[in-house]
């Protein structure tokens, strides 16, 4: 199977592990940050194709795509789809 996204998607990989953020650097470029409990309390996960994670807001419903980087990780920048 051919992904016509994967060579964007590495670098993006890249360039988001390149400097390990912090949490604070994170939510002041993107908003609100979650780690790992906290998305699993906010969000129900689809799926994930790095450095995206497809997720539904528990809240109201809501489907859309977070960023995420490895280590530590964090996820951001809610985007509904």
């Amino acid at each position: 199977m051919c992904d016509s996204t994967e060579a964007a998607r590495r670098e993006m990989v890249t360039e988001i592990n390149s400097v390990e953020g912090e949490r604070a650097q994170l939510e002041a470029e993107h908003g609100q940050v979650w780690n790992t409990t906290e998305l699993q309390t906010d969000y129900s996960v689809v799926g994930f194709m790095a450095p995206f994670v497809v997720v539904v807001r528990k809240a109201d419903g809501v489907k859309g795509s977070l960023l995420f980087q490895h280590s530590p990780r964090f996820y951001f920048d809610f985007k509904a789809a």
